[in-house]
């Protein structure tokens, strides 16, 4: 079947194909996880996203590609679920300024707005890694480029983009070690091969399936995703602040006396990464705002004002703040009991939480929203956006209490009118830590780095059950096995769940540990962690433990040790 060019109605059909396989296929890749945790993971996260960008295209009256590119990448942004959505949000988002003014779209077109789509992905992400999404949407782009000259047939092209996804995909084992070491790839780069692939079976007239293509049960155990372990944040570590100034500017891009420059997104934000990190880079037609930590300052803002005047200035000397933190970091006195909420017009507290109990103890610490999410089900942008908007303050701080909602947070962040600022909170216990540091009436950059200080405080240890055989730094886990997790690494194993909690807090305690704290959620009760509670004391009789009711789902178990 020969296809010359994609219309506004063929393109429709390709996003909604897309959008098919994904939901057929979430259940499987949520399966290729590092850890067999039941957690709705990379599948549903891409799932999600991509729902909410076809619900934007089909909402779109237009017989432009290019206008509807643009609702599929806006649907998808604010549909961002997890690391692996907002990725993708960004692919479609180069995708889209490619073809921003074609009505249809040839061959060379679709080369321009895949080579437009790779370079948007790879300069999302702070620090790119290889054997991620990434790796797909490259060798994708890299076979467009070697044939697009070759052929008018868009059909054939996308058959050939297709298959060098695959052939990506496979290669991802050998570009991480976690992959490499159980010879498996990557779910995000999954994912997107399922995307490209629904591409050109729409174009090429195949039926779309609704069933999941999985592999058999014994290939599907073998596969995990390493997705959720990149880090794409810039983060200091406050014992060793490489970066002393963070510097903000924003710059009115062609105004003022000292422009000499014409603004181009790339080679500005190029110069700026040799800086420093924590880079952020955010534009419209209007105006650019930088973020970064940086040792020169000076530099940064002489770099802005060759493109434009600068609206707005602020410098902090963190080492000095962190001194100030250093001094002042005393235990609240009263974090047991409840407090005021201080959000109408000021500050919105907004954790992500998932249990009664646990919602109920960030309340009783001094946070003002909750937004039902975590390990099961990661909010969207649009759900981070609407707490914030519907907060009523003036500014915004929020604790993600899980890694893989941190790029969300951060598009979030973007397109709200309120300063907001992202605690790097990967855990529930970590985002209760850093509660200890909040005072609303502090300079929002002041409590960011005091809340991310805390946070490297704390072990986080989460006992869940196995859903299926595998096999993870020579620790062999069967399924419905009970697993002891500390900070993302599988530490002990056991068919009994005590047992399994009791070995896992024995492999987090030291000699500079002082509190432990037992939250217990669904398959545990009260008498099962007083005695995990006894247990500890047998090891430790000087430690201070309390427990309470967390009603979290997937972990009959959270504990921390500080």
């Amino acid at each position: 079947m020969t296809v010359t060019e994609i219309d506004s109605n063929q393109f429709r059909k390709m996003v909604k194909a897309a959008s098919m396989s994904l939901n057929n296929n979430a259940d499987f890749i949520n399966s290729l996880n590092v850890f067999p945790v039941p957690d709705g993971d990379t599948g549903t996260n891409m799932n999600l996203s991509l729902a909410s960008g076809q619900k934007y295209v089909a909402n779109t009256d237009s017989k432009s590609v290019g206008d509807l590119a643009a609702a599929l990448a806006k649907g998808l942004l604010m549909g961002a679920r997890g690391n692996s959505g907002v990725i993708l949000s960004q692919i479609f988002r180069g995708f889209s300024k490619s073809v921003e003014n074609k009505k249809t779209l040839a061959a060379s077109d679709i080369n321009d707005a895949l080579v437009e789509a790779t370079k948007t992905a790879y300069s999302s992400v702070m620090k790119p890694t290889e054997g991620t999404i990434l790796t797909v949407i490259h060798g994708a782009a890299e076979r467009s480029r070697e044939i697009y000259e070759t052929t008018d047939d868009v059909a054939a092209l996308m058959d050939e983009v297709s298959n060098a996804a695959d052939n990506a995909l496979a290669k991802t084992t050998e570009l991480l070690p976690v992959l490499k070491q159980v010879g498996v790839v990557d779910s995000g780069g999954q994912g997107l091969a399922f995307v490209l692939r629904a591409f050109a079976d729409s174009l090429n007239g195949r039926e779309i399936s609704t069933e999941s293509n999985e592999p058999d049960n014994e290939e599907m155990n073998e596969m995990i995703d390493a997705q959720h372990h990149q880090s794409v944040q810039g983060q200091i570590d406050p014992a060793d602040i490489k970066y002393g100034y963070c510097t903000q500017i924003m710059v009115r891009i062609g105004k003022g006396k000292e422009v000499d420059r014409k603004f181009e997104y790339q080679p500005f934000y190029d110069y700026l990464a040799q800086l420093g990190d924590s880079l952020l880079v955010v534009n419209d037609e209007e105006i650019v705002k930088v973020h970064v930590h940086t040792e020169h300052p000076g530099k940064v803002l002489a770099w802005g004002q060759q493109f434009g005047d600068l609206a707005n200035v602020k410098v902090d000397n963190m080492r000095l703040q962190q001194e100030d933190i250093m001094e002042a970091d005393q235990p609240h006195p009263n974090h047991d009991q409840p407090k005021a909420i201080q959000r109408p017009n000021d500050t919105a507290v907004i954790a992500v939480a998932s249990g009664s109990g646990i919602a109920k103890l960030f309340k009783s610490l001094g946070v003002t929203d909750i937004i039902s999410g975590g390990q099961t089900m990661n909010p969207s942008t649009q759900d981070i956006v609407d707490a914030i908007n519907q907060s009523g303050a003036k500014r915004a701080i929020i604790l993600p209490n899980n890694g893989n909602i941190f790029l969300a947070a951060e598009q979030a962040a973007k397109v709200v009118d309120i300063p907001v600022v992202i605690v790097h909170s990967k855990t529930v216990p970590q985002g209760m830590t850093a509660m200890l540091e909040y005072d609303p009436n502090a300079k929002l950059a002041d409590l960011q780095s005091a809340m991310d200080e805390s946070v490297s405080y704390v072990q986080t240890g989460e006992v869940t059950q196995a859903v299926r055989d595998t096999e993870l730094d020579n620790v062999h886990i069967k399924k419905d096995q009970y697993m002891g997790i500390v900070d993302g690494k599988i530490s002990v194993t056991s068919s009994n769940m005590i047992d399994a909690a009791t070995q896992m807090v024995k492999t987090m305690l030291d000699e500079d540990s002082e509190a432990v704290t037992i939250l217990y959620g669904d398959g545990a009760d009260e008498r099962e962690a007083q005695r995990l509670k006894d247990n500890i004391i047998k090891m430790d009789d000087d430690l201070e433990i309390e427990i309470h009711a967390g009603g979290q789902p997937v972990y009959p178990f959270l504990v921390s040790v500080e």
